[in-house]
């Protein structure tokens, strides 16, 4: 790292590296990806690249590895103490961001990378989107327009499943949500079985209650990650990535009739940007500026990405 990076660092609680100073930390880690397997994890929108991969994501998958393997050899320092007590459980990751910023890209890529470490083959990806109430429930209580703040989860049922999975028990389920029907899907679940890794992914999993702190003791989502990651950009690059991505949509998932936005497919290019722009500003930038961006600095290491969706900074939180 440069000198100056070092002083700007001094009183940060934040490393901060370039992309270049980044992509060095590789080390000798293979590519382990295709374009192919690319293809299959990228988001409607975003031109991420096997050099992407290479420079950003596999130093972060190789940092992560060394950190996974450092709790398992806890675990077993541990239950050698406690004389084969304790249940073996997973490694659990938050990963955290606005809309349209490319977190679930991040996700699914850091799945497919981690997947190939030899010592931990199992990693299941989780959106706490399942864990949203049923539109009946909000609106019922009148929130329905609030879709994506803190409220309209069920954060009981949330931690609960947390709990559960860092428990270690055999099997635990999550609700599963349809983007296509803008709801969660009755009577279908996402069944998670002692994998070595977790990866939960949303946009408030780093978010706690704002006011006077409780008497009784809290629990929040992020209590049970080892590990957080958020996805940054400009506020302006990200709206412009999710109103690129709604006039995509009319020509994709909004054409099937099935669609909770079917009534948005024939709209025109300006009647798209007009709409995206209302939704943008009336829900999702509201939820960013109160709800998202406020819990940045709680993550271990951030990702900042340029208005082409590359990434250009990391800042690692320093131990």
């Amino acid at each position: 790292m440069s000198q100056h990076s070092l002083e700007t660092d001094r009183f940060s609680p934040y490393i901060t590296f370039s992309r270049d100073e980044w992509k060095r930390l590789r080390d000798a880690t293979p590519l382990s990806l295709s374009e192919e397997d690319l293809s299959k994890l990228r988001g409607l929108n975003e031109r991420i690249s096997l050099d992407e991969v290479a420079e950003i994501y596999l130093p972060l998958s190789r940092l992560l590895n060394l950190h996974v393997a450092a709790r398992q050899e806890l675990y077993n320092a541990t239950y050698t103490f406690l004389n084969n007590r304790t249940k073996k459980v997973p490694y659990i990751i938050g990963i955290a961001g606005s809309v349209a910023v490319g977190k679930s890209t991040t996700a699914r890529i850091l799945q497919a990378l981690l997947a190939r470490w030899a010592n931990h083959p199992k990693v299941e990806l989780v959106t706490t989107d399942g864990f949203l109430y049923p539109n009946r429930v909000l609106e019922k209580r009148g929130i329905m327009h609030r879709k994506g703040f803190p409220e309209s989860y069920d954060i009981r049922k949330l931690i609960e499943f947390m709990a559960r999975v860092k428990s270690g028990d055999p099997e635990v389920k999550a609700p599963v949500y349809s983007h296509l029907a803008y709801d969660i899907l009755p009577g279908r679940y996402q069944i998670v079985r002692q994998p070595d890794i977790v990866i939960v992914e949303g946009l408030n999993v780093l978010q706690i209650p704002r006011g006077p702190r409780k008497q009784t003791p809290q629990v929040f989502v992020s209590d049970f990650f080892d590990f957080s990651i958020y996805v940054d950009a400009h506020e302006q690059d990200i709206y412009n990535w999710y109103v690129e991505r709604f006039k995509m949509l009319r020509h994709t998932a909004f054409q099937k009739e099935e669609s909770y936005f079917h009534r948005y497919a024939n709209l025109t290019d300006e009647e798209a940007v007009i709409t995206a722009t209302r939704i943008w500003q009336e829900i999702n930038l509201i939820n960013l500026k109160e709800n998202i961006l406020p819990t940045k600095d709680r993550a271990q290491l951030i990702l900042e990405k340029a208005a082409d969706h590359s990434v250009q900074r990391v800042k690692m939180r320093k131990l």
